[in-house]
Protein backbone atom coordinates (compact mmCIF):
# COMPACT_ATOMS: atom_id res chain seq x y z
CA UNK A 1 0.00 0.00 0.00
CA UNK A 2 0.99 3.37 -0.90
CA UNK A 3 0.04 7.03 0.33
CA UNK A 4 -0.38 9.94 -2.16
CA UNK A 5 -0.42 13.20 -1.36
CA UNK A 6 -1.62 15.17 -3.56
CA UNK A 7 -1.06 19.26 -2.79
CA UNK A 8 -2.76 21.95 -4.60
CA UNK A 9 -3.15 25.68 -4.22
CA UNK A 10 -6.28 27.07 -5.68
CA UNK A 11 -6.45 30.66 -7.34
CA UNK A 12 -8.35 32.78 -4.53
CA UNK A 13 -12.14 32.59 -5.36
CA UNK A 14 -11.94 29.64 -7.15
CA UNK A 15 -12.17 27.36 -4.34
CA UNK A 16 -16.02 26.02 -4.80
CA UNK A 17 -14.83 25.16 -8.43
CA UNK A 18 -11.84 23.27 -6.89
CA UNK A 19 -13.95 21.23 -4.70
CA UNK A 20 -16.55 20.31 -6.90
CA UNK A 21 -13.86 19.06 -9.46
CA UNK A 22 -12.39 17.07 -6.60
CA UNK A 23 -15.30 15.45 -5.38
CA UNK A 24 -16.60 14.19 -9.09
CA UNK A 25 -12.52 12.82 -9.53
CA UNK A 26 -12.53 11.40 -6.18
CA UNK A 27 -15.98 9.61 -6.85
CA UNK A 28 -14.57 8.72 -10.60
CA UNK A 29 -11.50 7.28 -8.83
CA UNK A 30 -13.36 4.85 -6.73
CA UNK A 31 -13.40 2.96 -9.86
CA UNK A 32 -10.42 2.45 -10.50
CA UNK A 33 -8.10 -0.37 -10.48
CA UNK A 34 -5.99 -0.17 -7.81
CA UNK A 35 -7.39 2.73 -5.85
CA UNK A 36 -8.06 2.57 -2.04
CA UNK A 37 -9.60 5.96 -0.85
CA UNK A 38 -9.39 9.67 -0.90
CA UNK A 39 -9.67 12.66 1.09
CA UNK A 40 -9.94 16.22 0.26
CA UNK A 41 -8.31 18.23 2.93
CA UNK A 42 -8.21 22.49 2.94
CA UNK A 43 -5.83 24.44 5.04
CA UNK A 44 -8.00 27.01 6.82
CA UNK A 45 -5.36 29.54 7.82
CA UNK A 46 -3.66 29.69 4.55
CA UNK A 47 -3.32 33.22 2.88
CA UNK A 48 -4.27 31.57 -0.68
CA UNK A 49 -6.53 28.62 -0.90
CA UNK A 50 -4.51 25.50 -0.53
CA UNK A 51 -5.45 21.90 -0.89
CA UNK A 52 -4.69 18.03 -0.04
CA UNK A 53 -5.82 15.29 -1.76
CA UNK A 54 -4.68 12.12 0.56
CA UNK A 55 -5.15 8.65 -1.57
CA UNK A 56 -4.32 5.52 -0.73
CA UNK A 57 -2.78 3.03 -3.65
CA UNK A 58 -2.59 -1.01 -3.61
CA UNK A 59 0.42 0.53 -4.88
CA UNK A 60 3.05 3.39 -6.51
CA UNK A 61 2.66 1.70 -9.96
CA UNK A 62 -1.06 1.72 -10.00
CA UNK A 63 -1.15 5.78 -8.98
CA UNK A 64 1.77 6.12 -11.79
CA UNK A 65 -0.78 4.30 -14.36
CA UNK A 66 -3.58 6.61 -12.62
CA UNK A 67 -1.99 9.83 -13.16
CA UNK A 68 -0.67 9.01 -17.01
CA UNK A 69 -4.20 8.03 -17.88
CA UNK A 70 -6.09 10.77 -20.64
CA UNK A 71 -8.92 11.12 -17.85
CA UNK A 72 -6.22 12.86 -15.51
CA UNK A 73 -4.48 14.82 -18.49
CA UNK A 74 -7.89 16.08 -19.49
CA UNK A 75 -8.62 17.48 -15.88
CA UNK A 76 -5.04 18.56 -15.06
CA UNK A 77 -5.01 20.60 -18.09
CA UNK A 78 -8.76 22.33 -16.97
CA UNK A 79 -6.89 23.17 -13.49
CA UNK A 80 -4.22 24.38 -14.83
CA UNK A 81 -5.97 26.99 -17.29
CA UNK A 82 -8.89 27.81 -14.58
CA UNK A 83 -8.20 27.29 -10.77
CA UNK A 84 -4.69 26.30 -10.21
CA UNK A 85 -2.43 29.09 -9.09
CA UNK A 86 0.71 27.01 -9.12
CA UNK A 87 1.94 23.57 -10.43
CA UNK A 88 0.78 20.87 -7.81
CA UNK A 89 3.13 18.96 -5.91
CA UNK A 90 2.51 15.16 -5.37
CA UNK A 91 4.52 13.48 -2.29
CA UNK A 92 4.63 9.44 -2.00
CA UNK A 93 4.29 7.57 1.48
CA UNK A 94 5.53 3.96 1.36
CA UNK A 95 4.35 2.32 4.34
CA UNK A 96 6.80 -0.32 6.36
Amino acid sequence: MVTIGMNYTVIAGKEQVFEDACARVIETMGGIEGHDTSQLFKQVSADAPLYLIVSRWQSEDAFDAFIASDAFKKVTDWGKKNILASRPRHTTYQES
